[in-house]
């Protein structure tokens, strides 16, 4: 008798750990993030990122921006008007970087405050927006990167 509660025991611990405790086991990504033109929010589109969480990293590797938006509307906004990234997230990245891409030529674009100016030539520009969880106490050690792609079209 007590043998068959210990197998019955034993099993159940083994389906507990197999099962994460019951709890289904949260997808380990960076946080999401948004374009806010005019008071208007749009999502962006999460391309290739490392991202540690409990205990746990993942990196994933995608396509380019223009590939990653491709069928997707670019964001209308007009000449020199101001581009702002929101990240609902704390800590905020401490380290980012912007690359344009128009008519296959890239550029780094200047950023300030997560915020940056639309182009003032008409035309299509894709975006990547790179962002980096650099540590604080250890130089050149990152504990999250993630890019972000998104699109803007100037009227």
């Amino acid at each position: 008798m007590k043998k068959s509660y210990f197998i019955i025991a034993l099993l159940g611990l083994i389906n507990t750990g197999c099962t994460n405790n019951g709890v289904a086991q949260e997808k380990l990504s960076p946080p999401r993030a948004f374009i806010e033109v005019d008071n208007e929010r749009f999502e962006t589109i999460l391309g290739t990122y490392c991202w540690s969480s409990k205990g746990q990293s993942e990196c994933v590797d995608k396509a380019g921006p223009i590939e990653l938006l491709e069928g997707s509307e670019p964001i209308e906004v007009s000449p020199g008007e101001s581009v702002n990234f929101i990240m609902e997230y704390e800590p905020k990245p401490n380290k980012i970087h912007v690359l344009q891409i128009s008519n296959n030529e890239e550029s780094e674009v200047k950023v300030s405050n997560h915020h940056l100016t639309a182009p003032t030539q008409k035309g299509i520009y894709y975006y990547s927006y790179g962002a980096w969880w650099m540590d604080e106490k250890k130089e050149s050690i990152s504990t999250g990167d993630a890019n972000y792609a998104f699109a803007i079209e100037v009227k």
